[in-house]
């Protein structure tokens, strides 16, 4: 299978209060880290990769050009970053995979907690599933990255939210178990000085 990747960094890091795509994070930066799981992950495949970019652009696309040895990514721009809307980045990561992409894994760009196991297990039940979405889930809840095939995109695309595109599409969804991991992200400066010392030996 033929796998992109979309990466959402556009926010406008408001509640962390200063650009937290290239805050460091255990020897790289918070995006560095999010890069170097989703490339372990997915082992010896070779998925494109695109990183919406929008709040702080010029320095998440500095940090892409600087982490390309890590995992090739080009950037992307979303014009209507300061909606606040995910959805918006998605499409916007969506509309520039290649056309031969087949399945696409949704990350987050301020989940630098994700485990290597969370996401290749997502991964990987995508790959053996007849299922067209994989979602980690956690004690119940669904957490980042997902993975959804390409006969999906457009349905995505013109769903309002996230959530209201997975409650439309209950039928179509493998869960994936996964740990904790998968739940979290970085919003306040709390988050980060919390998690970013429990990571800190993490390359």
């Amino acid at each position: 299978m033929r796998w992109g990747i979309v990466v959402l960094a556009a926010g406008t890091s408001t509640r962390m209060g200063r650009p937290k795509m290239v805050l460091p994070w255990g020897g790289t930066t918070v995006l560095g880290k999010v890069l170097e799981t989703l490339a372990g992950a997915m082992g010896g495949r070779r998925p494109s990769t695109i990183v919406v970019t929008g709040g702080d652009e010029e320095a998440v696309r500095a940090e892409v050009t600087r982490l390309s040895s890590c995992l090739a990514a080009s950037c992307a721009s979303n014009p209507d970053f300061r909606n606040g809307e995910m959805m918006d980045s998605l499409r916007v990561g969506l509309r520039n995979l290649p056309p031969e992409v087949e399945c696409a894994l949704v990350a987050l760009g301020d989940q630098p907690q994700l485990s290597l196991e969370a996401a290749r297990r997502v991964i990987e039940a995508a790959e053996r599933s007849v299922s067209p979405i994989v979602v980690p889930v956690h004690g119940g809840r669904k957490g980042h990255p997902w993975a959804i095939r390409r006969p999906l995109w457009a349905s995505l695309a013109e769903s309002r939210t996230a959530r209201d595109f997975l409650d439309a599409h209950q039928a179509d969804i493998e869960r994936s178990e996964a740990d904790a991991t998968a739940l979290k992200d970085l919003d306040s400066p709390e988050d980060y000085e919390r998690d970013s010392g429990a990571f800190a030996g993490c390359r």
